[in-house]
């Protein structure tokens, strides 16, 4: 009889939740870790995640833990969904519990302030094992959307295509069909910096600056996400796939989007300060922007429309004077 597969998933907010449907759906024996005890009762107890995914019923083969050892123990794939700035904290805690084979799959997009690694880079970094036992998992993935099953997407990637083909039939379903990658650089800025630029559009949106706006602001910011992707080394063709074009589209045009919406309130006129506490989850964009600001100005890479969120979220320009000075920049040919 072959074993199944065995997953843990750090971190039950609705992306790790959803993700966790998956490989159950797959076929996979799935434990999600919990921060929260009480919540990982609940998810034993009612078959859902009332916090984060009310009303969707989880597989019978996902069970859930708040005990980090015991979500770690025999597992084949260790899922990270949890915020990237706090992935560096958590992964020093979770260092000694991981399974010795087992290979870390990041379902975070950010960039880690300070440092400006990506998430890869990261957990290289605090856990010592090589980038072949490092994937990414990304792509155009509303939670809500793939919680209820429908069709969807999405990029695995990993430096050893034969680790991304692994993970590719661990997660591949009826309704996500996962497709394999080998530019981890490229899939995670993609994933990256699509938060900044949705927080863009969502502030365009809350603005009422249409969908002209909206039009160029995706385009424009795919040619600066695929500037700082070919400075570190990425494939360009990657951003013209579902990591690059494909996460952007959703995230800037989803009601769903946590930094589209996150935007959409700044541009109405709320303070950051409102916006944060009517947020109930992680917008990574909001840290982001800094970081991968941060990333592009070590490589000398020009990112206006990222520098022009950053200063709308961190310096407080208001909106309507940071888009006056955005479409008063010089002008210039496309392709550069």
């Amino acid at each position: 009889m072959i074993k199944p597969v065995k997953a843990a998933v750090f971190g039950t907010g609705s992306w790790g939740t959803a993700f966790g449907v998956i490989l159950a759906d797959a076929g996979c024996d799935v434990t999600l870790w919990a921060r929260r005890p009480e919540l990982a009762d609940a998810v034993n107890s009612t078959r859902a995640n009332p916090d984060y995914l009310p009303g969707v019923e989880l597989p019978e083969n996902i069970r859930a833990t708040a005990d980090p050892a015991e979500a770690a123990a025999g597992a084949d794939f260790t899922v990270l969904a949890i915020p990237s700035q706090t992935a560096r904290a958590n992964l020093a805690a979770w260092r000694p519990l991981l399974a010795p084979d087992t290979v870390l799959v990041s379902l975070m997009k950010g960039v880690e302030l300070g440092s400006a690694m990506r998430m890869s880079e990261v957990i290289e970094d605090v856990t010592e094992v090589g980038a072949d036992r490092v994937a990414v998992v990304t792509g155009p993935n509303l939670a809500r959307e793939i919680a209820a099953r429908m069709p969807a997407a999405a990029v695995v990637a990993c430096t050893d295509e034969a680790v991304a083909r692994r993970l590719q039939a661990a997660c591949h379903t009826p309704y996500f069909r996962p497709y394999t990658n080998t530019d981890v650089i490229g899939c995670e800025l993609g994933g990256a910096v699509k938060n900044v630029i949705g927080l863009a559009v969502g502030i365009a949106d809350g603005m009422g600056l249409g969908d002209n706006a909206k039009g160029s602001l995706i385009t424009r910011g795919l040619a600066e996400t695929t500037r700082l992707g070919v400075a570190l080394g990425a494939d360009p063709l990657t951003f013209s796939g579902l990591a690059g074009l494909g996460d952007l589209v959703a995230t800037c045009s989803s009601p769903l989007s946590r930094n589209h919406t996150f935007g959409t309130n700044l541009g109405r006129g709320m303070t950051l300060e409102e916006t944060i506490a009517a947020t109930q989850q992680t917008a990574e964009g909001v840290k982001s922007c800094e970081s991968v600001l941060d990333l592009a100005r070590r490589h000398e890479v020009d990112m206006p429309i990222t520098e022009t969120v950053f200063e709308i979220v961190h310096e407080g320009k208001p909106p309507v004077v940071a888009v006056k000075e955005l479409m008063s920049r010089s002008a210039k040919p496309e392709r550069r």
